[in-house]
């Protein structure tokens, strides 16, 4: 066994014998998925690709012995956006299909431990089903993450970081977004473009219905981004420095190195088994049996 499974963190850098030795050191693997997308006149079509991506590659080049970081998952669900010219729309069936074999892969390969880190909002319901049946049909616990919740581990982080309104400031090519694009690749950032927008219903003040990347009302109402921004920015990019986004972007690496310190020790999970007589056919809707019962 070579130690190159324990000092090269990018997954695809690896030979075949090498991801033997990462299964057998129990490493967890990370999947950047993010999205080809609008982010305004100011950012490029790949800020969901690129922030989760680099997060991911942060913290796998300090935790090269526990985690490996596969190749991004480059196009998401975008349906909403389609209205903005670059976006690129995946059905949200054939989305959830491809990530979910990327999981059955590594499960199959002997992976235990897959965690999904998302950078586009919309790819968080497609994702949470693949996790869920990554899950219920292998061997492999499958985990899923935003990496802008990182940011909420310390809870005194975000208060002191943001300078927008809430809510609104923060949502899409925004304080956020932009400030991590500008620490990121600032060259790629067309400044003399940056302007906030609006969200147009919550101008509304309605005490059900806002929205913030950090916080929405009671009813949401997933629509046409178009018919609520007219630029496709929704936030207060005016206020994002790269000051911030360096902040921003150390504080997600070294949460996600938390946890992937955390769960890289834990014990794989058993089930209890409540059926007084045990069933007479096999699980289900292709439900592995596979997380021993206690």
């Amino acid at each position: 066994m070579s130690d190159k499974h324990l000092t090269e963190h990018r997954y695809e850098k690896l030979t075949w014998p090498e991801i033997n030795d990462a299964v057998a050191t129990g490493q967890i693997c990370i999947v950047p998925c993010g999205a080809v997308e609008q982010h305004g006149p100011h950012l490029p079509l790949d800020v969901d690709m690129l922030l989760s991506t680099s997060v991911a590659l942060g913290a796998g080049e300090q935790r090269p012995d526990r985690a490996l970081v596969l190749p991004s998952v480059s196009y998401g669900y975008t349906g909403h956006v389609m209205d903005f010219p670059g976006t690129i729309n995946v059905h949200y069936q054939h989305f959830i299909e491809q990530v979910l074999d990327i999981t059955k892969s590594l499960a199959y390969h002997g992976f235990k431990k897959i965690l999904l880190l998302n950078g586009h909002g919309s790819n968080m319901p497609n994702l949470d089903l693949v996790a869920r049946r990554c899950n219920l049909e292998t061997d492999a616990e499958c985990g899923l993450c935003a990496w802008w919740n990182l940011l909420q581990v310390d809870p005194d982080f975000l208060p002191n970081w943001r300078d927008s309104k809430f809510p609104g400031g923060i949502a899409h090519a925004c304080e956020l977004e932009t400030s991590m694009y500008l620490h990121i690749k600032p060259e790629d950032v067309r400044q003399d473009l940056i302007e906030s927008g609006d969200i147009s219903f919550n101008n509304q003040e309605s005490p059900y219905r806002f929205s913030d990347l950090y916080g929405k009302g009671a009813v949401e109402i997933t629509s046409w981004t178009a018919s609520y921004s007219d630029t496709g920015v929704l936030g207060e990019a005016a206020k994002a420095t790269p000051e911030k986004g360096k902040a921003a972007y150390e504080e997600a690496v070294k949460h996600l190195c938390g946890f992937i310190d955390e769960w890289h020790n834990q014990p794989a999970p058993t089930r209890c088994e409540a059926h007084a007589q045990k069933p007479t056919i096999p699980m289900p809707w292709g439900q592995a049996v596979s997380l021993p019962h206690r």
